[in-house]
């Protein structure tokens, strides 16, 4: 049976790690006592978040009470702090700093180069929107790329796993100031969370983001990059502003011949191929931007449709033919179910040509 991904974090043995570090930082640490508390049944049986909490829970229990105190132990043992644990870091300033954001905030600037505080600063901003977005917008300026990052990540309006910011999500504008000074950034890691923070802002504010990647296209290859990366959500709902802007023109005299699926039958854990001809009907090549849709069986029966990207290119006048093999092999993002799944494929936008195929639990003939 496969590891669960919780079991490879606080291990006995990493817990010990921990311990050991704290105790160095602070005599007064009991190491043993943290240990026994992370390794007591209830807490192997919490989810991951939950253990993280729990973790930090038992942290501040043995630490002292006074909270510039603790962050003052915990900013010497960050530097020294590895793994999932070092995460209790943060999470100690989400759980107990908001009243002092003088130690908060700093600590928060410390913490992110080794375990970063995207979580930590959130309820922050939800006290004060104007004074933790100026707190991040100053880190845009610092040496370490994950403090950038973390500048970017911390304001992000939907982070995965995270408490949404529901002012941000009504009014993203504060955040852009942020946004505008890492555009440029050397780093591919800050680059990638600020193309994230925008498509976030996409799905709420389509429009605004649009603006800003009409205004930052063509401005640098880094923008160029977080242009395309932001729009992603937009492109795959076919949005006309969105295509326009990459160069997707009217697919009108784009034509999708002899779509098949084989086999047109397949069992959980298998695959189906996919092929057919993209007829292009321009005189001049056409910049062509082509995915498929997989009408996935839910458990209750229903449908639930995901686009794929298929591939983008610029394709000269005539027929191009194109395959892609498409797994049902159970993922830890997707569970599948049999029933009668729906295929599309999608040139710039427009679902061009569509057909089916049916799922097995079992092969055909075999008992179920």
């Amino acid at each position: 049976m496969a590891e669960r991904l919780k079991d490879l974090y606080f291990t006995k043995e990493s817990t010990r790690t921990f311990a050991g570090v704290v105790k160095k930082h602070h005599r007064g640490f009991d190491d043993t006592e943290f240990v026994r508390l992370l390794t007591e049944d209830s807490f192997r049986e919490l989810e991951f978040k939950a253990m993280s909490r729990r973790a930090t829970e038992c942290l501040a229990h043995l630490l002292p009470a006074s909270y510039p105190e603790a962050i003052e132990i915990l900013g010497h043992v960050a530097s020294e702090a590895a793994g999932m644990e070092a995460f209790c870091l943060p999470t100690f300033v989400e759980l107990y700093g908001l009243e002092d954001w003088g130690t908060s905030l700093p600590a928060m600037a410390l913490f992110t180069k080794n375990a970063s505080c995207e979580f930590a600063i959130r309820p922050f901003i939800r006290e004060d929107p104007d004074r933790a977005m100026a707190y991040l917008e100053g880190l845009t300026e610092d040496e370490d790329e994950n403090v950038r990052r973390f500048a970017s990540e911390g304001c992000r309006p939907r982070l995965p796993w995270a408490a949404s910011l529901p002012a941000f999500k009504k009014d993203p504008r504060p955040i852009l100031p942020v946004l505008e000074r890492l555009k440029d950034d050397e780093s591919d890691f800050v680059r990638r969370s600020v193309a994230n923070n925008l498509n976030d802002i996409s799905k709420d504010h389509p429009d605004l983001l649009l603006e800003i990647c009409e205004r930052w296209k063509g401005s640098s290859k880094s923008a160029d990059w977080i242009v395309k990366h932001a729009c992603r959500t937009l492109l795959k709902k076919g949005d006309p502003r969105a295509l326009r802007l990459f160069g997707f023109g009217d697919p009108a005299a784009l034509e999708v011949l002899g779509l098949i699926v084989s086999p047109p039958r397949a069992v959980i854990g298998d695959g189906t191929r996919l092929s057919f001809t993209l007829r292009v009907g321009t005189k001049e090549p056409s910049e062509v931007r082509l995915e498929y849709v997989v009408g996935y069986v839910k458990a209750n029966g229903k449908t639930s449709p995901k686009v794929f990207q298929l591939r983008e290119a610029t394709l000269s006048p005539g027929d191009h033919d194109f395959a892609k093999t498409i797994s049902f092999a159970d993922l830890s993002t997707r569970k599948h179910y049999p029933g009668t799944h729906r295929i599309a494929v999608v040139v710039n936008g427009v679902e061009k040509a569509e057909t089916t195929m049916l799922l097995d639990a079992v092969p055909a003939g075999e008992p179920k």
